[in-house]
């Protein structure tokens, strides 16, 4: 199944985008699926139906579905307290009815990434369509679930998990607690869950749709948008302009803000496929409205991000990293490199990843940003690197 995220800067239209793509989809014939993350029903007000925490079809091959984080973390919250219910009577701490719980700040991206997960697991669907939050928060969000794994593996390394039986004579010698077996469950169960959404973020069929509305500011989003999504390896399928003023006659006063547009739009076609999307004079409301859009479907041609390590042995004795980092200033680059881990920083944007394996043994050489691609050069280190016999 192909995966489309679509986010863009808040208040661009990104909803709107998203609806008008999938009812294309859905009218090519194409069974296709639209994730919303709003916890108000702006979806369900684009499309003229509401939309809840169930899947409803809205239409031949379209269904629209907002998950319920509200329901989500009181179901994990009962859970965890069932879990530890030991620890719980033993601290004497009161534990909470479900009816008293409220969302705490994040528990909607949790949710949305599990309705991400099961949405792609799914077989029902060959298109999945996903509303994402604002950008900065969509680039929050596709990051969690790397981020979380990363730090679950360095608090609870599942190698420790072979030393169970240990645990209690360890604990005992020590003379400190060690980690009960329901935690080490818990971690391993929470890094399955984080596994598979992680998946659908990385997998070649998932790209993503930028929504803007052309002018300075939607450029400005743009390119930061653009930059931490190459950080994270995702490709750009499309950039679709928003609110597309007609032709004005000149001397009028919609002539300059036209004019702003033609100049945003001549730009951005300079490095992405865009189509615009017009402005009907009102927001879009239901599904004539959005079919008047005329957004395209997902572009199945859309080549997938890739880093590839070219070999220069022969020539200058280095491995090169490539990259791609659209946009980035080479004063705001950063590189650290930890054991099997290079941290990356680029601009507001940082990503700590594992070097691909011929790398690991080899030290960092030098760095070269040109033409929007990183070039990092690797030496073979002598004392890890094969040697010919």
């Amino acid at each position: 199944m192909r995966t489309l995220l679509i986010t863009g800067p808040g208040g661009g239209g990104r909803t709107t985008a998203a609806a008008a793509t999938a009812l294309t989809a859905a009218r090519d014939g194409t069974r296709t699926l639209l994730l919303g993350a709003d916890r108000t029903d702006t979806l369900g007000a684009v499309l003229g139906t509401p939309t809840g925490a169930a899947p409803a079809e809205v239409t031949a091959n379209l269904t629209a579905w907002r998950p319920d984080a509200s329901a989500a973390f009181r179901d994990d919250l009962t859970a965890f307290q069932e879990r530890a219910a030991s620890v719980l009577d033993l601290l004497g701490a009161s534990r909470l009815d479900a009816e008293e719980v409220t969302p705490l700040p994040g528990a909607g991206e949790l949710a949305l990434l599990r309705a991400l997960r099961d949405a792609a697991l799914s077989e029902r669907f060959e298109l999945l369509v996903v509303d994402l939050p604002p950008a900065p928060q969509a680039l929050a969000l596709l990051a969690l679930p790397e981020e979380l794994r990363r730090y679950l593996r360095r608090l609870l390394p599942p190698e420790r998990q072979a030393a169970r039986a240990l645990r209690p004579v360890l604990g005992r010698l020590a003379g400190v607690p060690m980690p009960a077996e329901w935690l080490y469950e818990t971690a391993a169960r929470w890094d399955l869950e984080l596994a598979a959404a992680e998946a659908v973020v990385a997998d070649p069929g998932t790209t993503v749709r930028l929504v803007a509305e052309p002018g300075p500011a939607g450029a400005d989003a743009l390119a930061g948008t653009a930059l931490g999504l190459a950080l994270r390896g995702l490709a750009v399928e499309s950039v679709v302009a928003s609110r597309v003023l007609p032709e004005a006659p000149a001397g009028s006063w919609l002539a300059g803000p036209v004019a702003q547009q033609r100049k945003a739009l001549d730009e951005w076609r300079e490095t992405y496929e865009v189509h615009p999307a017009a402005h009907l004079g009102r927001d879009p409301r239901g599904i004539d409205d959005l079919a008047v859009l005329a957004l395209p479907g997902v572009n199945p041609a859309t080549t997938p991000a890739e880093w590839p390590v070219t070999d220069r042995l022969a020539e200058d004795g280095v491995l090169v990293w490539h990259i791609p980092l659209p946009g980035a200033v080479r004063d705001e680059l950063d590189l650290v490199r930890r054991g099997e881990e290079l941290g990356i920083t680029a601009g507001p944007f940082r990503r700590i990843v594992p070097l691909p394996s011929a790398l690991r043994r080899c030290t960092v050489d030098g760095a070269a940003l040109r033409d929007g691609v990183l070039r990092i050069r690797f030496t073979p280190d002598a004392s890890l690197w094969p040697r010919e016999r």
